[in-house]
Parts: C-alpha cells; sequence; structure tokens
C-alpha cells in the first residue's frame, strides 16, 4: 500500500502558508500557536513535529516574504530600460509590495521585534541588498552621464532613509495616484535638488 502521507516540505509550506494572515491580522505578539493549528488545520503537537516554536514559523514567514519582495523588485527593474525608470519603478515595487507583505514589513520596522538574532539578521541583509540596488542603479545613470553624483554612498543612502521615513504614511495611504505624485516628489528633489537652474 503507497503511503498517503505528504512530505516533510509540503506540510512545513502549508504551515506558513497559512500561519502568514494570521500573523498580518493579529501581529507578531498576539497570535498563537492554537490560531496557527486551527488556520492549518494540523493538531497542535503536529506543529510542533515541524517548527519548533512560534518565532521558527514567524522567521520562516519573514524569509519567505523577503524572498518574494526580492524577486518582484528585481522584475520590475529589470522590466526598465532607463536608470530613472529603474529607480522609479524600485520605489512604486518597493511600496505596493511592503503594504502587502505585511511580516516582512513588521519585522524590518517594529521595535519589539528587535531583540530576536534572526530579526536583527534580516534587518542588515535588508539593507545592504538596498543600499547595493540603489547604489547600481545611480551607477548605470553616472555611467549613461543622466547622473552627476559626487558620493555614491551617501546619495544611495539618502535616498533609502528618505524612502524609509515615508514609507508608512505611503502604508496607511489609499490614493495610490496620491502616492505615485508625491514618490515622483521626492525622486526629483533626491536627484535634482531643489536649486533653480
Amino acid at each position: 500500500m503507497r503511503n498517503m502521507t505528504k512530505p516533510k516540505k509540503d506540510v512545513r509550506e502549508i504551515i506558513i502558508n497559512s500561519s502568514r494572515e494570521i500573523f498580518a491580522r493579529f501581529g507578531f505578539r498576539k497570535t498563537t500557536m492554537d490560531e496557527i493549528a486551527q488556520a492549518s488545520h494540523k493538531a497542535k503537537s503536529s506543529i510542533y513535529h515541524y517548527f519548533k516554536s512560534k518565532e521558527e514559523i514567524f522567521q520562516a514567514i519573514v524569509e519567505k516574504e523577503s524572498q518574494l519582495l526580492k524577486a518582484e523588485l528585481t522584475k520590475a527593474i529589470n522590466d526598465e530600460d532607463t536608470p530613472q525608470k529603474k529607480l522609479y519603478a524600485y520605489v512604486i515595487k518597493r511600496m505596493h509590495s511592503l503594504r502587502r507583505l505585511v511580516n516582512f514589513y513588521s519585522a524590518i520596522r517594529d521595535e519589539y521585534l528587535e531583540h530576536y538574532s534572526f530579526i536583527e539578521k534580516l534587518r542588515e541583509k535588508h539593507d545592504k541588498e538596498e543600499a547595493k540596488i540603489v547604489k547600481e542603479i545611480l551607477n548605470k545613470g553616472i555611467e549613461k552621464g543622466i547622473y552627476s553624483i559626487k558620493d555614491l554612498e551617501i546619495t544611495a543612502f539618502a535616498i533609502i532613509t528618505a524612502l524609509k521615513g515615508l514609507e508608512f504614511s505611503w502604508a496607511v495611504e489609499s490614493d495610490v495616484p496620491r502616492i505615485e505624485k508625491n514618490i515622483d516628489d521626492l525622486l526629483e528633489i533626491l536627484l535634482y535638488g531643489i536649486v533653480k537652474r
């Protein structure tokens, strides 16, 4: 008789996928293992067979959402042909993705999660990847003679810092055309300055 049990990887994916919405709705603190078990249609003891703790499930979810974000950003950038369009696509896709990938956004934003070592590592990795993406786009602009940038590191840092400072207000804003106009204005200031020419 054939073994009808699902492979361990498939069961892990079921738990991760069904838990994403629970964590997104209630947040890390308020989500319980009982809710995770109920959402994934598994006994709590079965959940513990695949994950040692709620933290481990959340880590798996956040890592999955991090990979989704990276794939979406890469595609958005690669679909454009000029550095200006690539930067704009990066910023727009980043904002739209963070609105959807609630658990990842919580992991990089919420202060109460800072003491978890996996969150600290995730934030460091995310910051490095963001800096690399923005610097590559700006560098292409320099090579093509579009941008004149004295310090690539500081310019990339300024763009990322500005985005982080505004992402919360953009995340709660429902008027998408208004967000896109704000992003246009921000990029205009950051890349072309405020000096009258």
